[in-house]
């Protein structure tokens, strides 16, 4: 009974240190803020990742301006896959709300389907007829390896 106990251990001890030592898949995330923005109205930007990762975007919104980011386009849709957008509302300041107006973020989570590289484009907008076009655009050239 004792040896059974002592191999359960050992199988324990060596199957938690392989897993520890396990390589684990990078989480990649890019972001943009307002700042960058008011700074800069076109921006690209460029990552790698691996086959079967996927990353996340975030971008500067502000939805009470009458702006929004309009649908991601993606190059190349063998290579990335779009699998999430989300709005992200902005954050409270201790026990005080976000004052009305605060921008939040929009957040895209794509999935590198296999090697090659794709582009993911987006354009903030005023979608109405007449309203302004591509106020920010943002590039990114995503290459999975």
């Amino acid at each position: 009974m004792k040896s059974k106990l002592t191999l359960v251990f050992i199988i324990t001890v060596i199957s938690t240190l392989l897993f520890a030592c396990s390589p684990a898949s990078k989480q990649v995330s890019v972001e943009v803020s307002c700042d960058n923005f008011y700074k800069l109205k076109h921006i690209s930007k460029e990552v790698q990742v691996a086959a079967g990762d996927s990353f996340t975007v975030t971008l500067c919104s502000n939805p009470s301006t009458g702006f929004a980011w309009e649908s991601a386009k993606v190059g190349d849709e063998t290579v990335l896959q779009q699998t999430e957008h989300k709005s992200v509302a902005p954050e409270a300041k201790g026990n005080e709300p976000p004052a009305p107006g605060t921008p939040g973020q929009e957040m895209w989570t794509f999935k590198a389907l296999k090697k090659g590289t794709s582009s993911v484009s987006m354009e903030y907008s005023r979608p109405w007829e007449g309203g302004e076009k591509g106020e920010w655009t943002f590039a990114l050239t995503v290459t999975v390896k």
